[in-house]
């Protein structure tokens, strides 16, 4: 049985600096569920409330499940991240506890839209979100699988799927999705990314505009306000909020756009 506490100083490195995001390059992903690491009485009292009032000032907030990375390990030529089931305020962790300290990592998946002439979409998240004004890929946190499902690649790759259509009314089938990178960004938190086949770009955006639109006719908003596309890390660097992740994804699919993961094992 793997050690998962042996993995936590791997994850924490790349905390230590939030500017550097890192691409593992695994041949295979695969995931094993843990426990979630102790947290005390005291601890869990800070937590709810440093919820409370991140709640009282946006009511909008919703403490979903969560997958919280617990481990990374490298086995071979493969990936291992060990996972425990979480909600979102856990993040808070972050506020409380000390440097040195193991600290929450988040799983995301998020899903590379390219258009002509090899941009990418991103999106603005709107004021009723978590990270208001951030430009992002669409995608999301992952969430738990029912309890004895395993969380895989299958998966997520259904959970990205349902955030393209979600946020941008971009709808693929699930094997159209292709594995394109994994990274470790701020926080160590984990990103599985994916690759969308490429649309014309009005396209897109009448997609987008349509699901905005019936968003806010049920009384919702959306989870993006707006839409561009980016080619370069420089358009990145020049928007005013953006994930950790973003510029180097950006400048990597300039780079080699075709290239992903792709034939790197049955398994994509």
């Amino acid at each position: 049985m793997t050690d998962w506490s042996l993995c936590q100083d791997d994850v924490m490195t790349q905390q230590q600096d939030s500017r550097t995001v890192e691409f593992l390059e695994p041949v295979r992903l695969s995931f094993v569920e843990a426990q979630f690491p102790c947290v005390s009485s005291e601890e869990l009292a800070a937590v709810d409330g440093l919820w409370e009032e991140a709640g009282t000032a946006n009511p909008s907030l919703f403490d979903g499940p969560a997958v919280a990375c617990v481990g990374v390990e490298r086995q071979g030529p493969g990936l291992v991240l060990a996972w425990a089931r979480a909600s979102y305020r856990y993040q808070l962790l972050r506020h409380i506890r000390g440097a040195g300290a193991w600290l929450p990592s988040s799983v995301y998946v998020a899903v590379l839209q390219p258009v002509d002439e090899l941009g990418l979409v991103v999106g603005r998240s709107s004021p009723s979100t978590a990270a208001a004004g951030r430009w992002t890929l669409p995608g999301g946190l992952v969430e738990p699988p029912a309890e004895g499902e395993p969380l895989d690649l299958a998966g997520l790759r259904r959970h990205a799927a349902r955030e393209l259509a979600e946020e941008i009314g971009v709808h693929v089938g699930n094997q159209d999705l292709e594995l394109w990178a994994v990274t470790r960004g701020e926080h160590g938190n984990v990103g599985v990314h994916f690759r969308a086949p490429r649309l014309p770009e009005p396209l897109v955006r009448k997609q987008f505009e349509a699901v905005t639109l019936a968003e806010r006719a049920r009384g919702v908003e959306p989870e993006l306000e707006q839409l561009t596309t980016v080619r370069t890390r420089e358009e990145v660097t020049a928007l005013r909020s953006w994930a950790d992740y973003l510029p180097q994804v950006v400048n990597r699919f300039a780079s080699a756009p075709p290239s992903g993961l792709r034939g790197a094992g049955p398994m994509w």
